[in-house]
């Protein structure tokens, strides 16, 4: 089937017709301007060129060793992923930081406006949004308290302000360690994504928060505490 797809051909199950005899149709015949057999390091591939259709393609990945075929093949895969996501949501977000950021000061000043418990947990929310930047600014060798600072004073003034709206756009240039418009600089991320991660995390957070209670066994003859037989024997549990 896949076969079929880029050649505008038709699936055919057999060639015997209803009267037992053979008979193709030349209107399930597909269409290639050239049909070649090439060599191509120890392999001999079949090459189909110029279909009639373009609804699928094929690419050869060529390394030094199998190590870094199985790399590219991977990188590949990627980019071909996210591609696919794109188009699936059919829209794009800042990356380096900027969603997170922005969402943290949004949800800081939400927070203010209830009066009530709720507005801790609100405030908490917004303040574990910034693990992701603090992250990204660490593992890029960069100070990211100061980055973290400087990429919720722009998302703070894009909000409050609507001359500055175009901050919006504001993440982290992980390379030279300042804060940068990363839709200019084509840093995007698919919205699908980030959307998909956050909401993972906030069930995985629930989900822990909703376990009450803790049930600690100590280890028999540890030295930090008395054996489960010990305790049986000098009452402290019942047996």
């Amino acid at each position: 089937r896949l076969l079929i797809l880029p050649h505008a051909a038709t699936v055919c199950s057999s060639l015997v017709n209803l009267e037992g005899e053979e008979s193709l149709d030349a209107s399930q015949l597909g269409h290639a301007e050239e049909v070649v057999q090439e060599s191509i390091c120890d392999d001999e591939l079949l090459l189909i060129k110029n279909t009639k259709a373009k609804s699928a393609a094929s690419i050869i990945l060529r390394g030094a060793n199998t190590f870094m075929c199985d790399e590219v093949e991977r990188s590949v895969h990627n980019a071909l992923c996210v591609v696919k996501r794109v188009l699936e949501s059919k829209s794009v977000v800042p990356g380096g930081g900027a969603v997170e950021a922005a969402l943290s000061i949004f949800l800081e000043n939400f927070a203010t406006t209830m009066a009530s418990r709720e507005q801790l947990a609100i405030a908490e929310f917004a303040r574990s949004l910034l693990v992701i930047p603090k992250m990204l600014a660490t593992n890029a060798a960069q100070d990211s308290t100061d980055l973290v600072a400087k990429l919720r004073a722009f998302h703070n003034q894009a909000q409050i302000n609507p001359e500055r709206e175009h901050l919006k756009w504001i993440g982290l240039d992980l390379l030279n360690g300042q804060p940068r418009d990363n839709k200019r600089a084509g840093v995007l991320e698919p919205t699908i994504v980030k959307t998909k991660s956050l909401k993972l995390a906030t069930e995985a957070a629930i989900t822990i928060l909703r376990i009450d209670d803790l049930i600690q066994l100590v280890p028999e003859g540890g030295e930090s505490g008395t054996s489960y037989t010990d305790a049986v024997q000098s009452g402290e549990i019942e047996g």
